[in-house]
């Protein structure tokens, strides 16, 4: 029954929005009561998890939204975006494009959380795509496909990292396996599928493309451009790293650890970009403060949507529905990789974050994993294949991608879903070709 609530849940949110054209964040709300009160909760526990489902989605990722929407307009706007384009245009040549953006989304993604890296590397795509005249999505799928791969697979993002501490698996087998795995699965995921999906038409979110192309001398110089819009990458791969050599109580890891907090990283980013790409340039500071205002208030509808989509996620979750359906699916006779890979999938169909589905299955096949049924490494990157299948409505990423695309829903559907199953597809093949040789 409680499956059943679920799918009927999801059925009627896409009968709101696609039928009705009610707003997607109304919608998310009365859905998200309607399947509370379906489950059996009262409406004081349907209304407080709610609550806390946006509450707990927004309450880090409203400052980095800002934040990133603020770094990418003052990138966007100075031309920085566009220097960078220029010198990988010229490094890699149009013909080698996707690699170039494919292994900037991989480094980006190995040490930012996927939101963090969505924001910050979006003005990037946009602005490569308007100057080359190349398909947005041709350009725009190989680095999300990198983003959405290193969230799932590698430390030290939340799921992985949350659930090879749970297997007491080993850190660095399961970060050198991942990058086995990941490498075919964001190729396939990325330029090959890209190519397939390219004729999909999908137009930048406006506040993030700077549609006036500057001069050689009115833009910043390459480095000045690369630091400014990676700069976030920087100061938190550098915490990051130097947090495996030096003991955490020293006063150099207490000031990199602060640098690199991701919400930090990004207010010094924006400004030191506030400072060489704005009053650098010879910008006033009245006229850059109404930019970044602008900036922000266009990503609005943005924040309530993926604020919508946590209280749906947080309504599944209380009312045990993940659990349950996990319980479900775990009396098979099924090969335990496979297992854990198909019950992430389940819940994060019915649930839609993969940092949840994730760490949900990793409790429910923790006892073939300590009963040495399974290679801890291998179910660690199992359970992330399977935690980024499906990525549909409930999903916080689904309504980023279309939003910032401006796509339809059948459009996002048509893309967005068919690269995430296809990573999850792929990865699942890449770790059950491991199994078979790793000893």
């Amino acid at each position: 029954m409680p499956l059943i609530i679920v799918i009927l849940g999801i059925c009627l949110l896409l009968f709101f929005i696609l039928v009705l054209k009610f707003n997607s964040f109304l919608s998310f709300i009365i859905v998200a009561l309607s399947v509370a009160l379906a489950e059996g909760m009262t409406i004081d526990k349907a209304v407080l998890s709610i609550e806390n489902g946006i509450g707990n989605t927004m309450g880090t990722l409203v400052l980095i939204l800002g934040l990133g929407s603020m770094l990418g307009k003052l990138v966007s706007e100075s031309g920085a975006a566009q220097r960078i384009t220029i010198k990988l245009v010229d490094a890699f040549g149009l013909k080698h494009l996707q690699l170039a953006l494919m292994l900037t989304g991989f480094i980006v993604g190995v040490s930012l959380f996927y939101d963090v890296g969505f924001f910050i590397m979006m003005p990037l795509v946009f602005t490569v795509a308007a100057s080359t005249g190349l398909p947005l999505l041709y350009v725009g799928l190989p680095m999300l496909a990198a983003l959405s791969v290193t969230h799932g697979f590698l430390p030290p993002h939340p799921a992985p990292t949350a659930i090879t501490a749970m297997f007491n698996a080993d850190l660095g087998k399961t970060m050198v396996y991942g990058i086995i795995v990941a490498i075919p699965a964001i190729v396939i995921s990325g330029p090959f599928l890209s190519k397939a999906l390219s004729k999909i038409k999908a137009s930048p979110l406006d506040e993030f493309v700077n549609h006036k192309a500057l001069t050689d001398d009115e833009m910043p110089g390459f480095w000045i451009s690369f630091f400014s819009s990676l700069m976030p990458v920087i100061l938190i791969s550098l915490s990051t790293i130097t947090g495996f050599f030096v003991a955490k109580d020293t006063v150099t890891m207490k000031i990199l650890g602060f640098s690199g907090n991701p919400v930090i990283a990004m207010l010094l980013s924006v400004l030191f970009a506030i400072g060489v790409l704005g009053l650098g340039r010879g910008r006033k500071m009245t006229d850059i403060m109404n930019s970044l205002a602008h900036s922000v208030t266009s990503i609005t509808m943005i924040m309530l949507l993926i604020a919508g989509a946590g209280a749906l996620k947080q309504v599944l979750i209380d009312s045990g529905v993940s659990k349950y359906i996990g319980e479900l699916l775990s009396h098979s006779d099924l090969s335990p990789l496979f297992l854990g890979w198909l019950i992430a999938t389940v819940l994060r169909f019915c649930v839609g974050s993969a940092t949840v589905a994730g760490i949900t299955t990793a409790g429910i096949v923790l006892p073939m994993v300590t009963g040495g049924l399974v290679k801890p490494e291998l179910m660690v990157l199992a359970i992330g294949s399977g935690s980024l299948m499906f990525g549909h409505v409930n999903d916080g990423g689904f309504w980023l991608f279309k939003e910032y695309f401006k796509l339809s829903i059948k459009d996002t559907m048509k893309t967005w879903v068919v690269m995430e199953t296809s990573i999850g597809i792929t990865g699942l093949l890449g770790v059950l070709a491991l199994n078979m040789v790793v000893r």
